[in-house]
């Protein structure tokens, strides 16, 4: 049966490459994703699109960016328990001995095949992929990692067999020729939610995963000037859930609810403002469908976001 596959397929990876991949499992699918409506339906289309043996409509990799906290490793792995297929990590493969790297790219690739069907999520991909033609402080290593990974990710033979899923905050940092067409085709931008119903279901959501007796009737507003992603907003409930424990023991008379909305009121959240709307604005410039950008992202020019991005 399947569990019974998937168990086979665990130990090889365990066996065979105990130290580059890791194998992972998830128990949610989408469902669990608060948000996020244009990328969901797309990852559900692919996915009924696997089931029906379609893998002629599939592309070959998606490249899901934007700013720390929005939840790319989330709505990766949640895809992964949607699609039943096995999923695995991209470990540290470099070696500091000559041709050890290689060599464990190979065994990588090897195994990838022997699995018949995969999906391989590379997190912090701008670090992990190498430069193209890099020669300049590890004896052209670099250069080499990019030559083989790009080779393998458009071999069209793995269609449908090898799914590439890559995430990063600095889509500028990773080469051109791996983000094309052909290799990772579908560039999916995430973003910290941006209606207040967005941020309040969003809020509700990670109190939940949190387990804070909070019913979502009495989840607070976020104020409109507070921009965050679900990183600030677990940083904020850990702040409240501190808050509210420290007043059980002496008596408080402050709800929950309560204790939330002044966390939020006193909340600063990260300083480093021109980082993260750089991340933004570098997001939308990746972005391959229209459909994937909020409202008020869409109908902007390339011209005017490169704009954006020279002035800061």
């Amino acid at each position: 049966g399947e569990p019974q596959l998937r168990a086979i397929k665990r130990r090889i990876i365990e066996t065979e490459c105990a130290d580059l991949l890791e194998f992972i499992e998830v128990d949610r699918t989408l469902d669990a994703v608060i948000g996020l409506d244009e990328a969901k339906a797309w990852l559900r289309e692919d996915a009924r699109l696997l089931r029906e043996g379609r893998t002629g409509s599939l592309p070959m990799g998606y490249l899901i960016c934007g700013r720390i906290g929005t939840g790319k490793t989330f709505l990766a792995t949640s895809w992964s328990g949607e699609i039943g297929i096995p999923c695995v990590v991209l470990k540290n493969f470099r070696d500091k001995w000559q041709g050890s790297t290689e060599g464990n790219l190979e065994k990588i690739f090897n195994v990838l095949h022997a699995l018949g069907q995969v999906l391989v999520f590379v997190d912090e991909a701008d670090q992990a992929t190498g430069k193209r033609g890099n020669e300049s402080s590890d004896g052209g290593l670099s250069g080499r990692v990019y030559a083989m990974l790009a080779k393998e990710m458009s071999d069209t033979r793995n269609r449908g067999k090898i799914l590439w899923i890559f995430a990063t905050s600095r889509p500028d940092l990773l080469e051109v020729d791996l983000k094309r067409p052909g290799r990772l085709d579908v560039h999916i931008p995430l973003f910290p939610p941006q209606e207040a119903g967005e941020r309040r279901a969003l809020l509700a959501g990670m109190a939940r995963k949190m387990g804070l007796p909070l019913a979502d009737a009495d989840v607070p507003e976020i104020p409109d000037d507070l921009t965050v992603g679900g990183n600030e907003l677990e940083s904020v409930l850990v702040r409240a859930r501190r808050a509210w424990d420290l007043e059980q023991g002496r008596g408080g008379a402050r709800t929950l609810s309560q204790v939330v909305a002044d966390t939020l009121k006193d909340f600063r959240p990260s300083a480093h403002v021109d980082h993260l709307a750089y991340m933004d604005l570098i997001a939308v410039k990746e972005c391959t469908d229209e459909r994937f950008l909020p409202t008020a992202w869409r109908g902007v020019s390339r011209d005017e976001v490169d704009r954006r991005i020279e002035d800061l």
